[in-house]
């Protein structure tokens, strides 16, 4: 196992996994909702990382963390965010 940092709490953590623990809940329930937002939404409109934040509740610094996740990648190359 590796020593990694926390991304969402900044708490030090030894696990195969991203975040800690203790963040792993909401980090599976804002990818939901980011995965549940692009479903829903014409993403071909455009978007930026503030105005998903907006209509998802989901922190900029958390919005850029998943944008650069090969499963949200499709909304990326598609030319969708700003």
């Amino acid at each position: 196992m590796e020593f990694k940092k926390c991304p969402r709490c900044g708490n030090f953590f030894h696990s195969e996994i991203d975040v800690c623990q203790a963040c792993k809940t909401n980090e599976s329930l804002d990818i939901q909702k980011l995965k549940n937002y692009f479903e829903e939404n014409d993403a071909k409109e455009g978007f930026t990382v503030q105005e998903l934040s907006v209509q998802t509740g989901i922190n900029s610094r958390n919005l850029n963390r998943f944008l650069l996740n090969e499963e949200f990648s499709e909304y990326i190359n598609n030319g969708s965010s700003k």
